[in-house]
């Protein structure tokens, strides 16, 4: 217990410099760990399907045809026209309503005003002119519009994808707001350059199934989108790219992860996403399945960098209700946007391990890794990551870490329950409060909460509250400067807090609760400690120490720093050894204190009830101690209450009153 677990370092220098592939190389170091959690059969399904079927259940043939329809007439289809091929012009407002009925033969309708209902669209039809749709609500049947579900073949994949995407944009240009999809079982081709101009490059979220501005993709349960299996190292199954007030609803989409092939091309294969949001603002994503993405399950993103003229950043996001589910690397990635809102989601198994396909780093449930890189000494931010709120989402199974803040600020987490570590890597304006972190005895971080990064120098302003932290090795590793920590409950630690070279810390009315053997409240070693306060804390049920202090503030660079633990209700005080500039002032203690090679220290104020043992105990080494005014008893026989080793230099002890 005298050390960081290197885990913590280590994943933080993988995600300080994890980003989107669209905008530089990521560098992701391998991993090792395995995992026993097995895909399950509906993932490798999709061999034998059942369509939907439409409602076009009449079969007789219509007794008209259309050269005799007058203008501002209603026709009803409850039979089946065949155009033969023809394109008819109709008259003005000519209204095509449906009952039953179909429109065959490979035809074209030219309107001059009117309507059509959407259950008469199919990929069979072609309808031009002023027209508009009946409802504003359009219900897709894949076998209308010439889907081939199940398992097939990368060109019946890309059609899919591409009538899927055409008939989307068609029904808008109708007048439709709402795109309903109930049953269906397709996979989608999203690996390959379709421009027919002379820029063949790849990019994924335009060789994705797009979703276009102003319109609500609705899907059930029954709905399941598959990735085509491909050799790419990145892509996108369902994009909302460069829209407005665009909405996604329900269905389950489901990335290429257990059949990928991982080897064909160079490079991390850990950027296939299940769908991206891609300079886009005002959006909802709600009950949506996203799972067994080669990359992340959701990356929320933007267009360009932050000082590119083109630069189009994310914004008004909402994510809720919305279940991710055993991607490579994150569940969900967010590189560069702002108000943002992940509400009510389930993750579960973030870059887990699978047969045949090992997670990737971060390995995180939602990460906010906005890229930024040093160019001649200076910090170029190239995204930004920012007002972001993370609530009520529940995290299990995630490889390394819940939720973090890579690289971000103005982000609130709260109201969250997780297993796995909330974290701060660079980050401000971070709140992480009013959440549940238990530790899953059979898949354990090292960590509960981490306040920042040993090397970030903008990580500051953080707000760490009520939280409730139950069974971490470290229940809060704390990190950085300018950090608030109260009101939390902190529940069988081995280590309550562990502070690492933090400045200005305020560390107040947080409970300590800990049967573990050799558990410590607070624990500070080999680090620095500037200008902190530690007060009105209940430490009073830790088994071994309240406090423990081990080198700290002992290089000359530290000689004048300040430590104040003062109004704190404790079972043992606990040893301060080699340590320095700590003010011990008006706390209640069960046990004594020990001091061994401490300086300019003062222990003042105190009520110390020591049994077995003397109280306050200082041992060889001490310089510029004060103690005075503390009430001190001692139950036992040959019992002091101060006991004082020879060898100190400057102990002043003083106004002591001892029963």
């Amino acid at each position: 217990m005298k050390r960081i677990p290197i885990v913590l370092l280590f994943f933080f220098v993988f995600c300080l410099y994890s980003c989107n592939q669209e905008s530089v190389d990521e560098l992701v170091p391998e991993t090792e760990e395995t995992s026993e959690e097995n895909p399950t059969d509906d993932e490798n399904s999709g061999d034998e399907t059942t369509p939907d079927l439409p409602e076009n259940v009449i079969t007789t043939p219509c007794a008209f045809d259309l050269s005799n329809v007058a203008a501002n007439s209603t026709i009803i289809l409850n039979c089946v026209l065949d155009l033969n091929g023809a394109t008819v012009t109709l008259p003005s407002n000519v209204k095509v309503e449906f009952e039953g009925g179909d429109i065959v033969g490979g035809g074209k309708l030219v309107f001059s005003g009117g309507s059509i209902d959407g259950r008469l669209l199919s990929s069979d039809l072609t309808v031009t002119g002023n027209v508009t749709l009946e409802s504003p609500v359009f219900k897709f049947y894949g076998s209308r519009w010439g889907i081939v579900e199940g398992v097939t073949n990368k060109e019946n994949a890309l059609n899919n994808n591409t009538r899927l995407e055409n008939t989307m944009n068609l029904v808008k240009k109708l007048g439709a707001t709402t795109f309903e999809i109930d049953k269906l079982d397709a996979y989608f081709e999203v690996a390959t350059v379709t421009s027919t101009t002379t820029n063949q490059n790849f990019y994924p979220s335009l060789e994705a199934i797009n979703v276009p501005s102003n319109f609500v993709l609705k899907m059930t349960d029954n709905t399941v989108l598959r990735v085509q299996p491909n050799s790419r190292k990145n892509y996108v199954l369902l994009a909302i790219r460069e829209v407005s007030n665009s909405k996604v609803y329900g269905g389950i989409l489901i990335g290429d992860r257990l059949k990928h092939d991982d080897h064909s091309q160079p490079g991390p294969h850990a950027f296939g996403h299940v769908m991206m949001i891609h300079g886009a603002n005002n959006v909802e994503v709600n009950g949506v399945t996203m799972k067994y993405g080669m990359g992340d399950g959701l990356d929320i993103a933007s267009i360009g960098f932050t000082f590119e003229a083109g630069y189009v950043p994310s914004k008004n996001i909402k994510v809720t209700n919305c279940i991710f589910d055993s991607n490579r690397r994150n569940n969900v990635s967010i590189t560069d946007g702002f108000d943002i809102d992940i509400d009510k989601n389930t993750f579960l198994r973030a870059g887990i391990d699978l047969p045949n396909s090992e997670g990737k780093a971060p390995g995180f449930a939602l990460d906010i890794e906005a890229y930024r890189a040093s160019v001649n000494g200076e910090l170029v931010f190239y995204e930004d990551a920012h007002h972001i709120t993370i609530r009520n989402n529940v995290e299990k199974d995630s490889k390394y870490g819940s939720f973090i803040v890579a690289i971000g600020h103005d982000v609130t987490i709260e109201n969250n329950k997780t297993e796995k570590a909330i974290s701060i890597g660079a980050g401000y304006n971070v709140t992480i409060s009013d959440n549940e972190l238990t530790a899953n005895p059979n898949n354990k971080s090292s960590a509960g909460i981490v306040t920042g990064h040993p090397d970030a120098k903008d990580t500051y302003n953080n707000v760490i509250s009520n939280n409730t932290i139950k069974g971490y090795n470290v229940a809060i590793a704390a990190y950085q400067r300018d950090t608030e920590i109260y009101g939390n409950n902190i529940i069988d630690f081995g280590i309550g807090i562990q502070p690492k070279n933090i400045k200005n810390y305020e560390i107040y009315n947080n409970t300590f609760t800990s049967t573990v053997s050799n558990s410590i409240g607070i624990f500070g070693n080999l680090t620095t400690m500037e200008n902190v306060n530690i007060y009105e804390n209940n430490l009073k049920n830790v088994a071994r120490e309240s406090f423990k202090f081990v080198a700290v503030n002992e290089g000359v660079e530290a000689e004048n720093f300040k430590i104040t633990v003062r109004n704190n209700q404790l079972a043992n005080s606990g040893t301060f050894s080699r340590s320095n500039g700590i003010d011990f002032m008006n706390n209640q203690t069960k046990e004594g204190i020990i001091f061994i090679n401490a300086k300019n220290m003062s222990v003042s104020g105190n009520n110390i009830e020591s049994t077995g043992q003397d109280a306050i105990r200082i041992k060889e080494g001490c310089s510029n101690l004060t103690i005075q005014s503390n009430t001190i008893k001692v139950i036992g026989s040959n019992l002091d209450c101060i006991d004082q080793t020879s060898g100190g230099t400057n102990i002043t002890i003083s106004n002591n009153t001892c029963n």
